[in-house]
C-alpha cells in the first residue's frame, strides 16, 4: 500500500456504530474510509463521507489497496433475474 506523495495509505472497510446522538452517513450497511500511516502515530483513519477521523465508532473488518481487495460480498448467484438483495446492518455497543 502506498501513496503518490510517499505517505503509506490504504482502503479500510467495515461498519459504523451510530450512537443515540450520532448521525453518521453509511451506518445502514458496510462503509469504507481511508487510512494513512504516520510513523509516530500508526494508522490513522479518515472518513471523507462524514468529514471526521475514524474513532471507536468504526468497526474495521478489512484493509486493502481498494474496494476490490476488501469487497464485503463476493460470489456468484444462480437463479432468475427477478431477485433483489437487501441489506440492513445494526451495530450495537456491548
Amino acid at each position: 500500500m502506498s501513496s503518490a506523495i510517499g505517505v503509506p495509505a490504504r482502503y479500510a472497510s467495515g461498519y459504523l456504530y451510530n450512537g443515540p446522538r450520532d448521525s453518521l452517513v453509511g451506518a445502514q450497511a458496510s462503509h469504507a474510509w481511508c487510512e494513512v500511516y504516520l510513523p509516530h502515530a500508526g494508522w490513522i483513519g479518515f472518513d471523507p463521507t462524514n468529514n471526521t477521523l475514524a474513532d471507536e465508532r468504526y468497526v474495521k473488518v478489512a484493509v486493502g489497496r481498494d474496494y476490490e481487495d476488501v469487497a464485503p460480498v463476493e460470489g456468484s448467484y444462480l437463479g432468475t433475474g427477478h431477485c433483489r438483495l437487501e441489506i440492513k446492518v445494526d451495530v450495537e455497543r456491548l
